[in-house]
């Protein structure tokens, strides 16, 4: 596909004269364009609900959620897939991100690494991807030869795939089995896709992950009661959310945590069922981790 038939390459008429505006024009241009992003997200609601399901079974399976791009896109697949342990408690394996170029492309641009499709196929490999994993295709322009090389070596073995990109027609929606395509028309600045392109990526990102999350049982109402506690703020969540659910004081709720080590899921169930942490444990086996069955 030529450059001038992708879509995030084309010119925006409505920053032609960015270049000598003032200050607050230039933050108002790009404010103004900003807000398009939502709406395009929300014009691709049903292909990300469809994205979410396959995902969730092949997880339940336990298949894994894999995110491959270059550039930016690489960047935002492994700044999700990083942020689901300590949000969610998953074992680092289940979501996983690669960028192309590898770890050090995530600080400084590779040159000519999204151009090798072979490369794409190979990093996938090299994580012992199956049959049993997702594989979600990130890339602004729909065409990146990395991303595209990786995606056909998962369709050829059989496995689930996504694309996510914010161009009309692109090769990776012609792979996936779901393609979701936020449009969100020319960048502020030609072709920077770092921007709505990028905010449109990480929204779509954000809700893939955090809806598979809830369906696995990862929450309770809205609290994250699988949170890792692994600093002094989450230390001090995990009190909060304990309380907010069950009640209990804080010195409960801190009594609670520490015989369960620190897993707020069993705790909460501790204190609503009046369990011990080894009955707890049990019970949420049973329910498949999901700490509304038990109370309800």
């Amino acid at each position: 596909m030529r450059l001038d038939n992708i879509d995030t390459e084309n010119i925006n008429p409505n920053t032609l004269n960015i270049d000598r505006a003032s200050t607050a024009e230039i933050i108002r241009m790009i404010n103004n364009e900003d807000k398009l992003v939502a709406l395009a997200v929300e014009k691709e609601l049903p292909n990300i609900e469809k994205a979410v399901d396959i995902i969730y079974e092949q997880l339940k399976k336990g298949g894994r959620l894999i995110y491959i791009g270059a550039g930016t896109s690489g960047r935002l697949g492994i700044l999700d897939a990083v942020e689901c342990p300590p949000t969610f408690g998953t074992d680092t394996e289940m979501v996983q991100g690669i960028i192309a170029g590898g770890e050090g492309a995530l600080i400084q641009a590779v040159e000519g690494a999204e151009d090798n499709a072979q490369m794409g196929a190979e990093d996938i490999k090299s994580r012992g991807f199956s049959s049993l994993d997702v594989l979600v295709g990130i890339a602004a322009s729909g065409r990146t030869p990395y991303v595209i090389g990786a995606m056909q070596y998962a369709k050829s073995i059989g496995a689930k795939i996504i694309a996510i990109s914010c161009s009309s027609n692109s090769r990776m929606a012609e792979i996936a089995d779901v393609a979701i395509t936020p449009l969100v028309g020319p960048e502020v600045i030609t072709g920077s896709t770092r921007m709505k392109s990028g905010t449109a990526q990480k929204m779509v990102l954000n809700m893939l992950s955090s809806a598979v999350m809830i369906k696995l049982g990862k929450t309770y109402t809205n609290l994250m009661v699988d949170v890792l506690a692994t600093n002094k703020k989450l230390e001090r969540r995990a009190v909060k959310i304990v309380t907010n659910t069950t009640g209990a004081s804080e010195e409960e709720a801190k009594k609670a945590l520490e015989n369960c080590n620190g897993n707020c899921k069993t705790a909460i169930a501790c204190i609503k069922c009046n369990l011990s942490p080894d009955e707890a444990k049990k019970a949420l086996q049973n329910a498949d981790g999901h700490l509304r069955k038990i109370i309800e």
